[in-house]
């Protein structure tokens, strides 16, 4: 059996990575496609338990080391319980934020630098990767408005200013940059449709279409 791919879907608060997710899985199953869509923080009961410590709660809740320290503790066990063993039965893999979320999150717009977050993805990750990462690009401001029409507990990252998330769309521009064999930045501006039919264009060129 040949084994899967795993695509990440990453960008700010409201760029619409959710309504992407559930978009291409639907897509890709119509091609004959087995998907496993998950999500980060999250994806196995204990990871989801961690969830709700980073999400909910006040801005200041947490220091972006512990922040981090927290994902990677989630992120190991999502790797390891969920993704790789449907990557080995042949899944497609759809996850809305991977290890690049906290790069930028904890590092470009916590302050954290790479040379202390690198280190961690290592020891937590080795040299797992994802096959593809899409970049939903997105003005803050209108992010944020999105996001805050969602109405639900997990506000805790809208609430840090717009100056954390102008750093924010920075840091992962930034990744896309300097990965951009791994890495494509769609604008999240553009109608659902129309964002859904970039990401296959993208899935089509960089992976292809089992056979």
């Amino acid at each position: 059996m040949k084994p899967g791919r795993f695509i990440t879907l990453e960008g700010g608060e409201g760029t619409g990575k959710s309504t992407l997710a559930a978009e291409l899985e639907a897509a890709l199953v119509q091609r004959g496609i087995s998907v496993e869509r998950t999500r980060e923080p999250g994806g196995t009961p204990g990871a989801e338990g961690i969830r709700k410590l980073l999400v909910e709660g006040a801005a200041d809740r947490w220091q972006p080391m512990s922040e981090a320290l927290l994902l990677y503790a989630a992120r190991y066990d999502h790797v390891e319980r969920r993704i790789k063993p449907a990557l080995t039965a042949g899944k497609w893999v759809i996850s809305d934020r991977f290890f690049d979320s906290t790069t930028a999150y904890q590092g470009a717009a916590g302050g954290i630098d790479r040379a202390t977050l690198d280190p961690l993805r290592r020891l937590t990750l080795a040299d797992f990767a994802p096959d593809l990462t899409l970049v939903l690009d997105l003005d803050p401001e209108t992010g944020l408005r999105r996001a805050g029409s969602r109405g639900d507990n997990e506000q805790r990252f809208e609430g840090k200013g717009l100056t954390f998330h102008q750093r924010l769309r920075q840091g992962f521009l930034d990744i896309a940059s300097a990965e951009p064999e791994r890495c494509a930045v769609i604008d999240a501006g553009q109608p659902p449709a129309d964002v859904l039919d970039a990401a296959l264009g993208i899935i089509q060129q960089r992976l292809g279409w089992p056979q």
